[in-house]
């Protein structure tokens, strides 16, 4: 009795290729989870001169910063919102976590008054924890 044997069409030869698949699917899986896990710091889209100072310290990543420049725009994610709209974009983001530092980023040419008014809107939004960035 003949025992048959099922060979394929290329007889002899063992597989020289590598299935890359399996391969590209971990790469897209762990771009996925480096993607989704990132905290993003969200910049106010302007360069600002801060003021000096011998007791600055670091804060928290997930902050609400807002600037204001040199000429009194007052600038959140790249976008003038005046000092009336300080107060509505503060309250939108604290909705989304409630206790979010704000950090204000003035010009060492803004006035206290420019500031305040800045500060005051923040505080009647909500915000418990309001802060001037300045650098050491």
């Amino acid at each position: 009795m003949r025992r048959t044997r099922l060979l394929s069409s290329q007889s002899g030869k063992g597989i020289n290729e590598i299935n890359v698949s399996p391969l590209i699917d971990i790469v897209f899986i762990l771009l996925i989870f480096f993607i989704v896990t990132t905290v993003f710091v969200e910049e106010t889209g302007v360069e600002v001169r801060r003021p000096q100072s011998a007791s600055a310290s670091q804060l928290e990543k997930q902050s609400i910063l807002i600037a204001i420049t040199a000429d009194g725009q007052v600038v959140w994610g790249g976008e003038n919102i005046t000092v009336r709209g300080v107060q509505g974009v503060v309250r939108r983001l604290l909705k989304q976590k409630k206790d979010q530092p704000v950090i204000i980023q003035a010009d060492k040419a803004v006035t206290v008054e420019q500031y305040t008014q800045v500060h005051d809107e923040a505080a009647m939004a909500g915000a418990t924890l309001i802060n001037m960035a300045t650098r050491q």
